[in-house]
């Protein structure tokens, strides 16, 4: 009996689709699109195609968000995982060491499942009120520096304009006022937002929360919520949601990676769940000092974000999605609005994927279905539909990607 392969296609959904002409996007009045093409197999077993629980059907996607636009972002955790010259020892403005180890990076990498390697990206939680060019020592990211991660895909996350907790804080003044800073300095729209923390009115956070949910942002990090671990082998409720936050933190021990081997422990024991599941976790710098002791030194996090890509990545079982809050939500969001319609006559099959309506806000709108055949395949499709498959070979991947 010849054993069940399970197949991925992927959709990369780019722009309006208002302009195709040859019948591949069609609009209706209720704004969805469907996008529709045929599977050729080499034999005339039944195919069974179903929504990836995760992008390239990972079984772990991890987020981690770096909190308050500290420079440390891009002088160590952006070369370290990107690959790049990591910074030598650089004490800022405060007297405190943002840099690190001065040494090159290949890079942290997960595969594609087509033979490529994605870097692991993270996202940044931003004051606009905080972002600036000088000093040279400065303590915050620049406008340049932010715009060079987000490029790289790293997502950009709302954390209020001056980072206000105590009393008399117009709380909806800073979640508007940092989303008008970003669009003008950096030409994009922020929706999902972290609660700054610090000192306040009791369930200061509440407030928060209520803002920047009445203010179009689909997620607020705070400080109780929903997660941080969620199960997404089915559809999760992703309207409003606030989910909690927890965080990666040095301890006082310099002399050992005890402290992350805890948290090391803590995400293998939610890897080997039988469900595929989505993690989040924060911190705030990433230097050589433990800013404000809210921080990893950047030893702890060389060696936390290592150890992540080597049992996980390419290196490891390849199992992990190592991205954004911001880019898994959207997938999840996507995945289960979309509907899939496909007839199979023999050797033929006929797919029509059905999309909804995409916020204008959307920066990541891709999409991963599971196929069950033993069958190898062939793909047809318009010109204008850019397909690329492996179904000759290893058949176990399809990328679909819209122009």
């Amino acid at each position: 009996m010849s054993k069940q392969i399970h197949f991925i296609i992927a959709f990369i959904i780019f722009g309006s689709f208002n302009s195709f002409s040859n019948g591949i996007i069609q609009k209706d009045s209720s704004k969805t699109k469907t996008i529709s093409f045929k599977i050729k197999l080499k034999s005339e077993n039944k195919v069974e195609i179903k929504t990836s629980p995760l992008k390239f059907n990972k079984h772990f996607a991890y987020s981690f968000t770096l909190d308050d636009g500290y420079r440390s972002a891009h002088l160590t955790a952006f070369p370290l995982l990107n690959g790049g010259k990591i910074s030598n020892p650089d004490k800022n403005e405060w007297k405190i060491d943002q840099g690190g180890d001065g040494t090159t990076s290949k890079g942290l990498f997960y595969s594609d499942g087509f033979g490529n390697k994605i870097p692991f990206k993270l996202a940044l939680a931003i004051n606009g009120g905080s972002i600036r060019d000088l000093p040279q020592n400065r303590g915050h990211l620049s406008w340049s520096e932010i715009k060079e991660m987000y490029n790289a895909g790293w997502d950009i996350l709302n954390h209020s304009f001056h980072h206000a907790t105590k009393h008399g804080t117009n709380y909806k003044t800073e979640v508007t006022e940092n989303t008008t800073s970003i669009k003008q300095n950096l030409d994009f729209a922020m929706s999902h937002f972290v609660v700054p923390g610090g000192e306040g009115d009791e369930k200061y956070y509440l407030e928060y929360e209520k803002e920047a949910l009445n203010n179009g942002y689909f997620s607020v990090a705070s400080y109780y919520g929903t997660g941080p671990v969620y199960k997404v082998n089915s559809k999760l409720n992703l309207d409003k949601m606030i989910s909690a936050r927890t965080f990666v933190l040095s301890s006082k021990d310099t002399t050992s990676f005890k402290t992350m081997d805890r948290y090391l422990k803590t995400i293998d024991s939610i890897v080997k769940q039988p469900e595929p599941v989505w993690f989040n976790e924060f911190t705030h710098g990433t230097g050589n000092s433990n800013l404000w002791n809210l921080s990893l030194r950047f030893p702890d996090f060389k060696y936390y974000m290592t150890t992540l890509a080597n049992k996980y990545g390419t290196n490891g079982n390849d199992s992990i999605w190592m991205a954004p809050w911001q880019e898994v939500y959207e997938y999840i969001w996507l995945r289960d609005r979309i509907k899939i319609e496909y007839k199979q006559n023999k050797k033929e099959v006929e797919v029509a994927i059905i999309l909804p309506e995409i916020p204008e806000t959307f920066r990541h709108k891709d999409i991963s279905l599971n196929i069950e055949t033993p069958s190898k395949f062939e793909i047809e499709s318009p010109k204008d539909l850019n397909i690329k498959d492996d179904g000759k070979t290893t058949h176990k991947q399809i990328l679909i990607q819209l122009k």
